[in-house]
């Protein structure tokens, strides 16, 4: 087959270019700098073109291609008519791929379905690691799974793979601002490069990844009907991640735009850090779902060495086009979403340095493996609150009541706790970390958040307010769950325990309701800091734990 890259000089069309011509196609490489793309297609061993897509992009067809594939970008500002390429490509008779990452580029390449089956002719976009690749890992994760919990993508480069300008420019284009995510079946708002988790693709590959807006995020959840979607992404050099951080927040106060000329000084800000670092990167699909009224988790890992980091986001686009020659990819325009298998996509990359690992382990949420064996005892809505695997909110009503004495009023503002009200709105949002869960409560737009965790000790778990953390009993029954303190430690110093609050925490279930009733009373006859009670409802769709089925 006849190929036309455009971009093809470029970090990631270069490799395709590659990576096609070992597959024995005619390749062309195609942009705007004629010096540029001359010496790579002299490089490679294939052709050369000139091309502006902005003057005369049907010059694309003057060598009659097969298939064009657009792995310039960056998509997100293809503004006038952003599926001009594809619209050319249906009148002069070719099939079209792209390498986009934005997610509303990608998701509307639908517009043309109709037209591209009349012409019957394959339009398909974001065929790269995202959504070409990382759909095609996780339907393959979610085979026999009855519900679909979380599907979880990451993908974290070595330092020295080389930086294209689109992606940076993308990437820097979120800085700054919210996307519509995907969580516990409510759509919410998440600031980009938010959210940090540390993960493990090895023992000696560990890397920080945030969140950051692709394709995966807007199509994942209907695609897969799963109950949360995730994306992350994080470089190696820790002055990176803070970097993005920092430019983030300056672009919250000051939504500068991102110009080529400063992304240009990024990218070469960022060049000048190449030697830093290793070669190394990977991805991680994970997908958490139950079986036979269990909860698994499956994930997979990629680890590429040897700089062969920058060919995974063309293995999309090699095995599309391998079907193509075979006339296996129907016609139709749409995203890119599980057009292949697995073990085509691996085949794929027989020829790189890169190894994978599949696992399945239990998931069990904090609450699950505090109780163990009590955990099946709980009532089936007091399980559904305490089952967080991603991120849950429920949503309520609640009276709140406040001891009057000085000190007691003044040790609830130093938590954080709410007002008095005799009827406030309450929501309770809890997200799942690597060691625990953050909750966070809203009682009337009053914030105060704790983090937990498990106790070394069975039936025991931890709450951090700020430097002050507790130890409770979780006494769970078929009644519900009470839970009273028995440890403190202030800056990691243990509390005696005449200092230790009293806690008397329950929560239980009424009119199939879930409902809670804490009252915290201070210690040295202070007597009560705040009593808080009232009932809670799922955001989402209900999710109880030992059901094959989630329940509406």
């Amino acid at each position: 087959m006849k190929i036309v890259i455009l971009g093809g000089y470029g970090v990631f069309g270069s490799r395709l270019a590659e990576l096609l011509l070992r597959d024995g196609h005619d390749v062309v490489v195609a942009g705007r700098h004629m010096t540029k793309a001359r010496s790579c297609a002299d490089n490679l061993g294939c052709s050369a073109l000139e091309l502006d897509l902005h003057t005369c992009p049907e010059r694309i067809f003057s060598v009659a291609p097969d298939v064009v594939v657009d792995a310039a970008g960056p998509f997100q500002a293809y503004r006038d008519d952003p599926y001009k390429i594809a619209r050319l490509c249906l009148d002069h008779g070719a099939d079209y791929l792209d390498f986009s990452d934005d997610a509303a580029f990608t998701a509307g390449v639908k517009v043309l379905d109709g037209v591209a089956r009349r012409y019957n002719r394959c339009l398909l976009s974001g065929v790269s690691s995202v959504p070409g690749l990382s759909s095609v890992i996780a339907r393959d994760l979610c085979q026999g799974l009855d519900d679909i919990l979380l599907v979880d993508t990451a993908i974290l480069p070595g330092n020295r793979a080389p930086r294209g300008t689109s992606v940076i420019s993308g990437i820097v284009g979120q800085l700054g601002t919210v996307s519509r995510v995907w969580r516990g079946g409510v759509w919410r708002d998440q600031a980009c490069w938010s959210d940090p988790r540390n993960l493990c693709l090895a023992g000696n590959l560990k890397r920080t990844a945030r969140f950051i807006e692709v394709p995966d995020i807007r199509l994942f959840p209907d695609f897969f009907k799963a109950r949360s979607v995730m994306f992350r992404a994080g470089m190696e050099l820790g002055i990176f991640n803070a970097a993005m951080y920092w430019l983030g927040k300056l672009r919250r106060r000051w939504m500068f735009d991102v110009t080529p000329f400063r992304v240009g000084i990024i990218r070469k800000m960022a060049d000048m850090l190449l030697p830093f670092g290793t070669d190394r990167g990977g991805m991680q699909v994970a997908v958490v779902g139950t079986k036979g009224g269990e909860t698994v988790r499956r994930c997979w890992r990629l680890i590429a060495e040897a700089g062969d980091g920058p060919y995974i986001p063309t293995i999309a686009a090699r095995v599309v086009i391998r079907k193509l020659a075979l006339g296996q990819v129907g016609a139709g325009a749409r995203p890119c979403l599980a057009e292949t298998s697995r073990v085509e996509a691996e085949q794929a990359m027989t020829d790189l340095s890169v190894s994978f690992q599949v696992d399945e382990n239990p998931a069990r949420p904090l609450f699950q493996s505090v109780l163990r064996d009590r955990w099946s005892l709980l009532p089936p809505e007091i399980r559904a609150l305490h089952s967080v695997y991603d991120m849950e909110s429920f949503s309520g009503q609640a009276e709140v009541t406040r001891g009057r004495s000085l000190m007691a009023r003044a040790i609830a503002w130093f938590f954080g706790f709410p007002p008095a009200s005799p009827k406030c709105a309450v929501s309770v949002t809890k997200t799942r970390t690597e060691t625990g869960e953050i909750w966070q409560r809203n009682f009337g737009g009053k914030i105060f958040q704790s983090r937990c965790r498990a106790a070394a000790v069975p039936y025991r778990f931890r709450e951090g307010f700020g430097l002050f953390n507790y130890e409770m009993d979780v006494d769970a029954s078929d009644a519900g769950i009470e839970l009273p303190v028995r440890r403190g430690w202030f800056m990691g110093v243990p509390l005696p325990r005449f200092l230790l609050p009293k806690s008397d925490s329950r929560e239980y279930v009424q009119n199939r309701t879930f409902h809670f009733d804490v009252k915290l009373t201070a210690p040295l006859g202070i007597g009560l800091i705040v009593r808080y009670r009232g009932s809670l409802h799922p955001d989402g769709k209900v999710h109880l734990p030992g059901h094959a089925r989630a329940k509406g």
